[in-house]
């Protein structure tokens, strides 16, 4: 495993800072879901209710599954909030695209959608080891006209 000069709890505010910034803009700006390998530990943890495999690879397709959908989306921090004594940090963010391709069921509309959510994530040795995610899917599904299921 990669490790950073301080440890999980002796993290500085300002490398948990960078660290969720550069998440942000690789995974959330860019839509690169492999730097994913770089910024996740191997036993990465996802506590997100998506359905998905709670490891690194159900998360990667997660972030596709986005950006297959909505090519152009990009997330923008609105709060960040660092907890250096347990290595956790809380972001608020506003996310926006175009729906180009098949999303959650829903066909292309090419309709602009924007929508917004909080993560919470757990960083040990410079590595994010845990994920709480939480966004409006509901809303952005009404935002495409679709319903539900």
């Amino acid at each position: 495993m990669k490790k950073a000069k301080h440890g999980p709890t002796q993290i500085r505010p300002d490398d948990l800072k960078a660290i969720v910034e550069r998440w942000m803009v690789e995974v959330w700006q860019r839509g690169n879901a492999d730097a994913i390998d770089d910024l996740h530990a191997p036993d990465f943890q996802d506590h997100s209710p998506a359905g998905r495999p709670a490891d690194n690879e159900g998360f990667k397709a997660g972030v596709r599954e986005l950006y297959r959908g909505f090519p152009d989306f990009s997330a923008v921090i609105d709060d960040l909030i660092i907890d250096a004594a347990t290595g956790k940090a809380a972001v608020r963010w506003r996310g926006a695209g175009t729906h180009y391709g098949d999303f959650m069921g829903a066909k292309p509309t090419d309709k602009q959608i924007t929508f917004r959510g909080i993560e919470i994530l757990r960083i040990e040795y410079g590595l994010i080891v845990e994920r709480w995610g939480e966004w409006d899917g509901i809303d952005l599904l009404a935002q495409l006209g679709a319903q539900p299921g």
